[in-house]
């Protein structure tokens, strides 16, 4: 077993997203999937627009997805998630599979891409690229890719700074002379900054509509 299995077969991913910071992230998250949805809808019956959900966790996305109504298809690399998520009931088609291998499923066959969880956990570039083009492979032409990220910044201005652990990160080399996080393969996450997003973007020729904070203002909600 992974370590990244390891700790998603602790941790509580359900819990997390229906905490009071947590609904902060879930709730902006799913204006700008139907946003996206809306955009490509073009008069067709929700039935008919198809979404994938790679890294589905326990299904906090993709099972309210499928109870509205979307043809919902769900990818997750562990299978506690996996588990949990087919207990869950829904119409959701999931099955065990790793971002970076989509071959299962033919080119151009979804309308909405969501990449929410791999790039969390993905350290190499080379990894970044597989997944976000196997992502861009099985979204039709015109189509939609939701990719989520954990951002340098935030993370060096909430552990370093606001926690006081600036000293300590410096010292055992967790950060560099730029406040980059370093990265190191047994680093559980991996963080990016926007010129690393866009330089992704840029080698795969894919176009950027928008920057979100899907967590806003939810640190602050943390306490309570």
């Amino acid at each position: 077993m992974t370590e990244l299995e390891l700790y998603y077969n602790k941790f509580n991913e359900d819990k997390r997203l229906t905490s009071r910071h947590g609904r902060v992230e879930f709730v902006t998250s799913m204006h700008y999937i139907h946003e996206c949805i809306e955009e490509i809808l073009n008069g067709r019956d929700k039935s008919e627009v198809k979404l994938l959900d790679i890294g589905a966790g326990t299904g906090r996305y993709s099972v309210p997805l499928s109870e509205e109504g979307y043809d919902v298809t769900a990818v997750e690399l562990v299978k506690y998630n996996l588990g949990r998520l087919k207990q869950k009931g829904s119409k959701v088609k999931a099955y065990q599979g790793n971002a970076l291998k989509l071959k299962r499923f033919e080119d151009n066959s979804f309308d909405i891409t969501l990449l929410f969880g791999p790039m969390y956990h993905l350290h190499k570039k080379e990894e970044k690229l597989q997944a976000l083009s196997e992502a861009y492979r099985v979204t039709k032409p015109g189509g939609r890719i939701l990719v989520a990220y954990i951002m340098n910044e935030f993370t060096v201005l909430t552990y370093a700074f606001k926690e006081r652990h600036i000293l300590e990160a410096l010292e055992v080399g967790m950060l560099d002379n730029d406040f980059h996080c370093t990265e190191k393969a047994n680093n559980l996450y991996s963080m990016m900054r926007l010129e690393d997003i866009e330089q992704l973007n840029k080698e795969l020729k894919i176009t950027r509509k928008k920057i979100i904070s899907s967590d806003g203002a939810a640190n602050y909600m943390r306490p309570f």
